[in-house]
């Protein structure tokens, strides 16, 4: 009778949450564009700055292809741009609600089939409860490895948590930081975060070499509020839900609060854009709790907290500092930072994965603020990433829950790597 009401009540909310969100994306489209020359990439960028259009490369350059999801009402303005500037494009998504419809069926099929157990199986994406009870959970069954850590609260109310594991009580030479989850509408991050939980402490005898002499970190989810938005109102929300600066227009990019080269260069003053960075460096909570925490960290390593992975989507792309502005000088570890981001590259190819690009963050769009810059920075953690994670689905951020599982396996491989290199350093 207990499980029978528990999977009513899941039921219930998945369908109150599909009720919800039931007409966010509408007849929306998404639009494909392939300019090939600046004056084709300024009419790209003029129509992914339009106020009700998603842009979801935030820097477009000549030969590249950009996404662009806008509202039905839109399609015929943009088109007349890219006509008028020979701009080729395509339709590759007529109604993107199908596709936010579709993803959510499947999701409350397998919620309903394992009555929202928190052992992760890698067939959906867990939600922001179901997470902190499988940190919970590990914590309680492995008291010698895990040690459940709080590094504070969100802006609405929720626990950032992390796990410290160590075989040495957090006393190892070295260690490492993995978080996740910063931008909310990139669920494949967590589940990465989440099996390399499970590989350090359900396959610690198996994976003793990642342990030995390494501390480890792990945040799965930066972003909690944004996050389960995105699972109850809008899929594709991307910054967390602050209301200090406009509750008309709420939410800050959390990647660019950080206060290294703060709004420098690939952010926004404007409360609705999706790169607004605050009123002020460390203005979200989720920003100041993660800093804190990573500063807690590395006073308790006594400085050699020396290696900060960062989980995004959608690339895939292993990106390396620095990212807060166009045509800066390189960072005077370059070479280092190449070799090893290249060496886990090929180490996730050879467990299946397409390659994944290596490549300097504003190489990619300039980015100031984000969190890989200032614990390098900052923070004096020597070696800082941004690892983008696969793309899939309709759009890129909607990855399909039948291969969440490759891609954590895959990125395991890579943490094999990173973890060696970080005991080197």
């Amino acid at each position: 009778m207990r499980a029978l009401l528990i999977v009513s009540a899941l039921a219930a909310l998945v369908a109150a949450c599909a009720a919800q969100q039931a007409e966010q994306y509408r007849g929306w489209k998404l639009v494909v564009a392939l300019p090939q020359d600046a004056v084709q990439v300024d009419a790209v960028s003029a129509v992914g700055a339009w106020r009700d259009v998603d842009m979801f490369n935030h820097h477009v350059l000549p030969g590249g292809q950009v996404t662009l999801m806008m509202p039905p009402g839109r399609l015929a303005a943009a088109q007349r741009v890219f006509d008028d500037k020979g701009v080729a494009f395509r339709v590759t998504n007529d109604d993107v609600q199908e596709s936010v419809n579709a993803e959510a069926a499947a999701q409350q099929s397998s919620l309903l089939a394992r009555a929202a157990s928190a052992v992760p199986t890698y067939d959906r994406y867990m939600r922001y409860a179901e997470i902190q009870q499988f940190l919970q959970q590990t914590a309680d069954a492995y008291p010698h490895l895990a040690t459940l850590e709080q590094a504070g609260k969100s802006f609405e109310g929720r626990d950032m948590t992390a796990l410290r594991i160590s075989k040495n009580g957090g006393t190892s030479a070295r260690a490492i930081f993995v978080d996740a989850g910063i931008h909310a509408r990139e669920w494949i991050a967590p589940p990465v975060a989440i099996y390399l939980i499970q590989q350090l402490t359900q396959q610690a005898e198996a994976n003793d070499a990642l342990l030995d002499g390494l501390d480890w970190y792990i945040m799965p989810l930066v972003n909690p509020d944004g996050y389960e938005y995105t699972h109850t109102r809008d899929r594709f929300w991307r910054k967390n839900r602050s209301t200090q600066s406009s509750r008309w227009c709420p939410g800050t990019d959390v990647n660019r609060n950080f206060g290294y080269h703060y709004k420098q260069a690939g952010t926004s003053d404007y409360p609705c854009d999706e790169t607004y960075a605050g009123p002020k460096a460390f203005s979200e909570p989720e920003a100041r709790n993660l800093r804190d925490y990573i500063l807690k960290c590395q006073e308790r390593a006594n400085g050699n907290v020396k290696m900060y992975l960062t989980l995004h989507s959608y690339g895939p792309m292993i990106l390396y500092p620095w990212g807060y502005d166009f045509n800066l000088p390189d960072a005077p570890d370059k070479d280092e930072l190449i070799s090893i981001a290249n060496e886990a590259n090929k180490a996730i190819i050879r467990a299946g994965s397409e390659p994944f690009v290596v490549q300097n963050s504003a190489g990619l769009y300039p980015a100031a603020g984000a969190s890989d810059d200032w614990s390098k920075g900052v923070a004096n953690i020597a070696k800082a990433y941004t690892i983008e994670l696969q793309g899939g689905g309709s759009n890129g951020f909607d990855l399909p829950a039948n291969r969440i599982l490759g891609v954590v396996q895959q990125l395991f491989e890579g943490m094999r790597v990173f973890a060696a290199r970080a005991k080197q350093l």
